[in-house]
């Protein structure tokens, strides 16, 4: 009883806040981070209607992971209460579908709303996932190591120049794999 009491105590509470357009690959990677390796489970995925919110445990620690649908229909609806959504959050994943070349303005224009309606304070993390950079996927002929880059500078040029943050490319081709840009 005593040992049961003591790793409770011992686990931390983790709150982690998904972000992103519609189908940028927001569950996905709850997928992988709930440790789901099969690859069938990501060929059924249907779209996040507004809030999904996933309870789990793993290395000793809590998470909650909210997963926030990215349809334009729920967009606006979280900025209403975005407080309600965000309170008590740890880290901020903002996911784009770096395939998804027609929107990278939008993605850029939502991700910029979202930075400027959240107080980032010391400890949160905010990631920015540039996301499906499988290396057998090209779903825009467009697409290619010129414009990804033209984009990573775009990113970094809107946003402000004392906000804190990580980018990575992200991958579930191999269950999920993700790299620091540099």
């Amino acid at each position: 009883m005593e040992s049961s009491k003591k790793d409770k105590e011992t686990k931390q509470s983790i709150k982690i806040v998904l972000l992103g357009l519609d189908n940028s690959g927001k569950t996905s990677i709850l997928n992988c981070l709930k440790g789901i390796k099969a690859i069938s489970a990501f060929n059924s995925l249907m779209p996040t209607k507004g809030l999904d919110v996933e309870h789990f445990q793993a290395l000793n620690s809590e998470y909650s992971i909210w997963d926030l649908g990215g349809q334009k229909a729920y967009l606006d609806e979280y900025f209403n209460d975005f407080k309600k959504y965000v309170k008590g959050t740890n880290k901020f994943i903002y996911v784009i579908d770096i395939q998804d070349v027609n929107r990278y303005d939008i993605a850029l224009e939502y991700m910029i709303k979202v930075i400027n309606s959240i107080e980032i304070q010391n400890g949160i993390e905010f990631s920015i996932f540039l996301h499906k950079f499988d290396p057998d996927l090209v779903f825009d002929s467009n697409l290619n190591e010129n414009v990804i880059d033209d984009f990573i500078r775009k990113i970094r040029g809107t946003i402000p120049p004392k906000f804190n943050y990580s980018l990575y490319r992200t991958s579930i081709y191999a269950i999920f794999e993700k790299s620091t840009v540099i």
